[in-house]
């Protein structure tokens, strides 16, 4: 009984600890802003204030006189018209400074957010990512940010109107303290009803904004599987699976939306509860001779006029649980620690960057993590002895890729291809082991310096909504000429030459003007045009037939002899294809994980059984002159 009773209290004191720490943060990075909207905020509200007294005083001194001499002085009626229109601009001033102030606190404390969150994800390493969905992620980036500084709007409102109720408070004793008491107990009602709100909504808000993630998960999901959906016939069903979704987060919303419908006309009725109960009074105060007329008047229209500010404590404190859930998912994300870590040490401290690169593999063993369920994104990091880990997706594997040598990745489907690319370009840390380039140990490699002589061309080729050129350069300013060298080595000039603005020529979301094969290339080419020491190759010509492949790889073996230089660069690829394979010096078997085997095609195929039964699979699948005649 005692544990249900303090959980609640504890809640909401989390609550407005989280509350007040989004403020600091928010006002330490825009005080400028918030200064302007404090301040707008209270002008407006000393103003709220002057004008209850000023029409009080103006009822004492010239209303009532004049219902009593049946006139009045036409400047004495100036002098009020002057004095209301001068409250009046000054409010204007106030609302001015506040709404800009807060506006522009708002949008740009989001837009540092979406910054700082979309820098961390490209700071993550790609484990961390392929644990989380990828709606899950861009809800984080766009509803959360959103969410988590929504409250900075009406927060500088909320300030100044504490001004103004201080200010209040003080008028009212001095008018009168049995009026002030009257009124002043709509204070404590407004936060008592406020506290048991939040800690209803709070909990409804963190589902909201969990099924907004699973919404954008399951959108992004669909639109990337179109093609899919479509020619499986499946569109009715996933349109039903998205449509449940809809409907789960439409009855989480309508349900925070009941909350509000009775919160919002409670918080409305409460100052005109307090000024039918000053009036009340105030008759009863004015019979007596206590007040005077002009005082009930400004007491009963300063009531009147508090109705809207006080809702903006409402519209904080009704906003404070999506700020809190909002704020919690992108400090996870920030405080995320699967982050790669950088050394000093460059490559050519010894005065001389040989053109080709070694890399070596020392007992290195990886195992992917499990996909983080529907959730707030966590922000700890993977193990690889936690139970959440997949089994090894490499083992123990050492190997070396001699400087100049052109290696070939060979092995099954799931033996760790991919994986060993993506750990020697460093997308990926091993769990043990250790992995060099020249010596140096990857991790000890200073930022930059190792994609500076290393490229990955990966099996999935990706192209972005920007020209030929755009993706090409990706920004980094180069001469026409080295970029058709560069297209020429790939095979794709004359494909580019082709197009209507050649190099200026915009290749659509993703490519989609390009065919894959196209695409493949202009990705090699990309790679190509860095002049990469270490070249990686995952794949990269799945997508083009035998020819135009056997004219890709010799163009990639011809782009490696730089001038200058007295041997080629070094090129690591995984093949599958009998043509790859024979343009490679020397080829590393792969079977669940582990270096089987190393050495040339034909030793390979005498001894390993496994890589002859793989080289072979065509000719065995092949059916003989007599099955294509049987009937």
């Amino acid at each position: 009984m005692s544990s249900e009773s303090v959980a609640p209290e504890s809640q909401q004191q989390r609550l407005l600890r989280d509350g007040w720490s989004i403020l600091v943060r928010g006002v330490r990075h825009e005080p400028g802003l918030f200064i302007l909207s404090v301040l707008g905020s209270a002008l407006f509200g000393a103003m709220v204030v002057g004008s209850a007294f000023v029409i009080g005083e103006l009822t004492s001194r010239l209303l009532r006189p004049a219902f009593d001499s049946g006139s009045t002085s036409t400047t004495a009626l100036g002098l009020a018209a002057v004095v209301l229109l001068g409250v009046a601009l000054l409010r204007i001033t106030g609302i001015l400074g506040r709404r800009l102030g807060g506006g522009a606190m708002q949008f740009r404390l989001q837009a540092r957010y979406r910054r700082l969150v979309t820098r961390k994800y490209l700071e993550l390493s790609p484990r961390w990512h392929q644990s989380r969905s990828t709606g899950t992620l861009l809800s984080v980036a766009n509803s959360d940010v959103e969410a988590s500084w929504g409250i900075m709007d009406p927060m500088p409102y909320a300030v100044g109107t504490v001004v103004m109720l201080l200010a209040a408070t003080v008028a009212l004793l001095v008018v009168d303290p049995m009026l002030a008491l009257v009124g002043l107990l709509v204070f404590p009602a407004v936060i008592s009803l406020s506290a048991v709100y939040s800690r209803y909504v709070t909990p409804k808000m963190r589902t909201v904004q969990r099924q907004r993630a699973q919404i954008a998960d399951i959108a992004h999901e669909r639109f990337e599987g179109a093609l899919v959906v479509k020619v499986l016939g499946r569109a009715d069903s996933e349109t039903d699976r998205f449509a449940a979704r809809a409907e789960r987060l439409r009855d989480s919303l309508v349900s925070v939306g009941r909350a509000r419908g009775v919160f919002d006309p409670l918080m409305d009725a409460l100052p005109n509860v307090g000024t039918i109960a000053v009036l009340a009074v105030g008759a009863y105060r004015l019979e007596a001779g206590a007040v005077s007329l002009g005082q009930v008047v400004s007491v009963a229209f300063l009531f009147t006029v508090l109705a809207l500010p006080l809702r903006a404590i409402g519209w904080v404190l009704v906003d404070l649980p999506r700020t809190t859930v909002g704020a919690d998912r992108v400090r996870q994300v920030l405080n995320a620690r699967d982050t790669m870590s950088y050394g000093t040490r460059r490559l050519n401290e010894s005065g001389r960057c040989p053109p080709a690169a070694t890399l070596s593999f020392d007992h290195v063993s990886f195992s992917y993590p499990q996909p983080v369920a529907d959730g707030p994104v966590s922000s700890q990091t993977s193990s690889r002895a936690a139970s959440t880990d997949t089994p090894d997706a490499l083992t123990d594997v050492t190997l070396e890729v001699p400087a100049g040598r052109t290696v070939a990745l060979v092995g099954p489907t799931g033996s760790g291809k991919s994986t060993l690319v993506m750990l020697a370009a460093r997308l990926l840390d091993p769990d043990v082991g250790t992995i060099r380039l020249d010596g140096a140990e990857l991790r000890e490699l200073a930022e930059g310096e190792l994609s500076s002589a290393v490229s990955l061309v990966s099996q999935s080729a990706f192209a972005f909504d920007d020209t030929v050129r755009g993706n090409l350069t990706l920004g980094v300013p180069y001469p026409d000429s080295q970029l058709w060298t560069a297209l020429e080595a790939a095979s794709v000039a004359d494909v580019v030459a082709a197009l209507p603005d050649r190099l200026n020529t915009r290749v659509g979301e993703r490519g989609t003007s390009l065919s894959g094969g196209q695409r493949q290339r202009l990705t090699l080419a990309r790679a190509l045009l860095r002049q990469p020491r270490l070249l990686l190759l995952d794949d990269a010509t799945s997508s083009v037939d035998p020819i135009v492949e056997q004219q890709v790889l010799r163009g990639i073996q011809q782009a490696a002899h730089h001038p200058g230089r007295a041997e080629g660069g070094t090129v690591l690829l995984v093949a599958h294809r009998r043509a790859s394979i024979a343009l490679a010096d020397e080829v590393i078997y792969l079977a669940g994980g582990r270096v089987v085997a190393q050495g040339s095609h034909d030793q390979l195929l005498r001894i390993v059984p496994g890589y002859a039964d793989l080289m072979t699979a065509y000719d065995d699948a092949k059916p003989t002159q007599r099955e294509v005649v049987s009937p």
